[in-house]
């Protein structure tokens, strides 16, 4: 297996003249810090937690392996917390930014306001799949965010 692939990386050196593997010029592939980059980088609309108010206007589509961050904003109307276990397992969480406190947690299962404030969640989309976050305990279709990553 090991000659097999260094055949075929002097193959294509030999063939192209070029590596097969990655550096800092290369604007199509994702190497060394490439994923955490700003040219990988999308925001999402925030998501709001409000008595009553829907939590989002549109569902989210996601790419795999693009870096997204979005701020979830709760104005204290109301005590709510967001769950989404299957869609916290299908990304990776770079970060949580809660008053200028950055959280690198290994995983998350929901989040919760107790009072009116604001968090930002940074995340790399990795599992192909449809998802949700919703308010536990809701029904309506306006307290819950569908996510499709693609």
């Amino acid at each position: 297996m090991k000659h097999t692939l260094l055949l075929a990386a002097a193959t294509c050196i030999a063939l192209t003249g070029t590596h097969v593997w990655a550096d800092d010029d290369d604007d199509g592939g994702f190497g060394l810090a490439g994923l955490l980059s700003a040219k990988n980088k999308e925001d999402l609309p925030p998501i709001t937690l409000s008595a009553g108010m829907p939590l989002s206007d549109a569902p989210w589509e996601l790419q795999s392996g693009t870096y997204y961050e979005f701020e979830i904003q709760g104005d204290g109307s109301q005590e709510l917390a967001l769950i989404g276990p299957e869609f916290f397992r299908a990304i990776w969480v770079d970060e949580i930014v809660v008053e200028g406190l950055e959280i690198r947690p290994l995983g998350l299962d929901s989040v919760e306001f107790d009072e009116a404030g604001e968090m930002e969640i940074g995340f790399v989309a990795i599992k192909p799949g449809r998802y949700y976050l919703k308010v536990p305990g809701s029904t309506g279709e306006t307290q819950r965010l569908e996510i499709n990553i693609k």
